[in-house]
């Protein structure tokens, strides 16, 4: 059995107001510093047997200084990234096309962003990541650095909620928040949801 805590990176520029940050490489603000020193308190005594993240700027700064503080060296693995939100990067919601705006809040699965990732295909790629190390470091503790849709959308994978409800199912995670999961012999279980430090908003 492998304990996988999945943090969502800390506060970046784009969080107030919510604009879309999924490719987009924006680093973290100043809150978002403090919030990643605030984990590594956390993360000291965790008792961890490693560390990943994304290659995304905002979750590597976000897991710096844990990694410091563990004794334990990253695992980059871009599998780990946000969802891509094509035409919506960098954009608010409202100043998406009404249309465009419309289907995405009935379906965001099916109705995902022009030229943007699939959720199902997102789902699949951090599966695999998590399931290699989770196959890697048995009986471990890992600390994962990932993003704030990722992250709800694995967990609706792992209960077994559809993706298209990940919006209103779990309407917000907050920035350097854990969820943490059980891996076990290719099955996973919800062990904690959202256990972090400010309130979130959803995307």
């Amino acid at each position: 059995m492998t304990t996988l805590h999945l943090v969502r990176h800390g506060q970046t520029p784009w969080h107030r107001p919510n604009r879309y940050t999924g490719s987009s490489d924006i680093g973290l603000d100043e809150t978002g510093e403090r919030q990643a020193e605030e984990l590594a308190d956390w993360a000291a005594g965790a008792g961890l047997t490693a560390l990943a993240c994304s290659d995304l700027i905002r979750a590597v700064r976000t897991a710096a200084p844990s990694a410091a503080r563990a004794g334990l060296t990253p695992i980059v693995d871009k599998r780990l990234r946000e969802l891509d939100f094509g035409s919506a990067e960098g954009r608010l919601l409202a100043e998406m096309p009404a249309d465009v705006a419309a289907r995405f809040v009935a379906d965001p699965a099916e109705n995902h962003f022009p030229g943007g990732e699939h959720p199902r295909d997102a789902v699949e790629r951090a599966m695999a990541a998590l399931g290699e190390l989770a196959g890697a470091y048995p009986r471990g503790r890992i600390l994962i650095v990932a993003h704030s849709t990722l992250i709800r959308l694995i967990v609706c994978a792992v209960l077994g909620v559809p993706l298209r409800e990940y919006r209103r199912k779990l309407p917000g995670l907050s920035p350097a928040s854990r969820t943490d999961l059980r891996f076990d012999t290719g099955s996973a279980a919800l062990l904690a949801y959202n256990v972090g430090l400010t309130p979130g908003c959803a995307a």
